[in-house]
């Protein structure tokens, strides 16, 4: 089964009842059927904007130190490669954790993604191909 990668975004809606995409992306992560990846910035970011949650944080960690959300990548070792998508897309000003969520897409061969970005919309993987966005 394919993985599905997983952006900042989703994790802030399902920890943020208040978010306006809560319902949407708890119903979507609980119809995933494939391997939940992401990276170490996808993981900084979720926390940096959830900070003001009571133990927010702590969820998310929970989550990568039970495997539910797995982290695949290593930065020290792929750099190059995300300097490369940061040049590719330096007019759409692409953050880190996006630039390593197409990187991933490229490595694991799927363009399936967890996502409220609509930047995902514009962005390609592989040669090419477009995402497919999970959250409706």
């Amino acid at each position: 089964m394919k993985p599905v990668l997983l952006d900042a975004g989703v994790i802030v809606a399902v920890l943020d009842n208040s978010d306006q995409w809560h319902h949407v992306c708890v119903q979507a992560i609980e119809e995933v059927a494939g391997t939940l990846i992401t990276c170490e910035a996808v993981i900084a970011e979720s926390c940096h904007l959830l900070r003001r949650i009571h133990g927010a944080t702590a969820k998310i960690l929970e989550n990568v130190a039970m495997g539910v959300f797995q982290i695949p990548f290593q930065l020290s070792r792929d750099s190059r490669a995300i300097q490369r998508v940061l040049q590719k897309y330096r007019d759409r000003h692409v953050d880190l954790a996006d630039a390593c969520l197409i990187h991933l897409a490229d490595e694991f061969k799927t363009g399936d993604i967890l996502t409220t970005d609509s930047d995902f919309d514009i962005y390609r993987w592989g040669s090419n191909k477009p995402f497919r966005r999970l959250i409706p």
